[in-house]
């Protein structure tokens, strides 16, 4: 036992140190050995323009999109109202009128 912490986004028991970080082979995931939180990575979200994002705010769309499966594409100026932030790849999770429910990158909406 090499008596490091476990990963905490994975739990392995496999850490091992990097200079001043320490990494798990498993999961890939590299923390400060005094970070209690395991990293801390926070992630904060933003629009097109830089401005912080959060849970139930309304963003427009700056350009147009093509919706895979749908007739139209989503036209630059729709608003989107109540957004669910999310940790993916497009990170806005959200509902719009006459397309239903969606999954829009922030760097194409900006906060209304």
């Amino acid at each position: 036992m090499s008596g490091l912490p476990p990963c905490p986004a994975c739990g392995s028991d496999l850490t091992y140190e990097d200079g001043a970080m320490l990494v798990c082979p498993e999961c890939a995931h590299e923390w400060a050995p005094g970070d209690a939180t395991g990293g801390g990575e926070t992630r904060v979200h933003r629009d097109a323009v830089g401005n912080i994002l959060a849970d139930g705010d309304s963003v427009t769309v700056i350009k147009d999109l093509k919706v895979k499966g749908a007739g139209s594409a989503l036209k630059a100026g729709t608003k989107v109202r109540n957004i669910r932030l999310v940790d993916e790849d497009h990170d806005i999770d959200c509902r719009i009128d006459g397309f239903g429910p969606m999954k829009l990158k922030s760097e194409f909406v900006r906060k209304a």
